[in-house]
Order: C-alpha cells, then structure tokens, then sequence
C-alpha cells in the first residue's frame, strides 16, 4: 500500500503550484488558493502514511518527481511554458530517477 499511498500523494503535489497558479488569475484567487491548501494537506497526509513502509529519502524523491513532472506537464499543456527538446529530456530524467528509485526499493 506504501507505494499507492505515494502515488497519491505524489497527484496531490501536483495540486498546490497548480492552485498558486490559478490563485494569480483574477476571478480564480480564492479557488485557486483553496486548492493549493487542500492539495498541500492531502499530499502532506498520503506522503507520511507512504513512509511508513517506504525508507524518507525514496519516498520524498518520488514525491517531488511526480510533482515536479506533473506540474511541468500541466505547464506546457495549459500554461504556454516552453517545450524545447531541453526541458522534455530533463523532466524525463526525473521520470528515470523515479521509475529507478521504484525498482531499486
């Protein structure tokens, strides 16, 4: 259960910078920082029950990734960010790290 709990706590990262985001369009202010609290505390809860059978340091580097990766994809599909062969290969390193932290556990 410790990796679906990381998972999901891993979705969630995704939804605070999203939150902070929208928080900064005009009629989304409160909404978009709704979000980001409420993603913030799921996050925050399925990532401590994760590390309860997955060793910290596995556990917050697949945490970050899968938010860090989410949210870069969120960014290009919906916010214009860039997508220049150099941003996709590195964001794909972390999904390397990730899948490498998994199978290595």
């Amino acid at each position: 259960m410790g990796w679906i709990y990381l998972i999901i706590a891993g979705l969630f990262e995704i939804g605070w910078p999203l939150g902070l985001k929208l928080s900064q369009e005009g009629s989304y202010k409160i909404s978009g920082l709704t979000l980001a609290i409420i993603s913030m505390s799921i996050s925050g809860y399925f990532l401590w029950a994760a590390q309860k059978t997955i060793p910290i340091g596995t556990a917050y580097a697949v945490w970050t990734g899968i938010g860090a990766f989410g949210t870069f994809l969120i960014g290009i599909l919906f916010f214009n960010d860039s997508a220049t062969i150099w941003r996709v290969l590195s964001a794909f390193l972390i999904i390397a790290g990730v899948v490498g932290l998994k199978f290595s556990s």
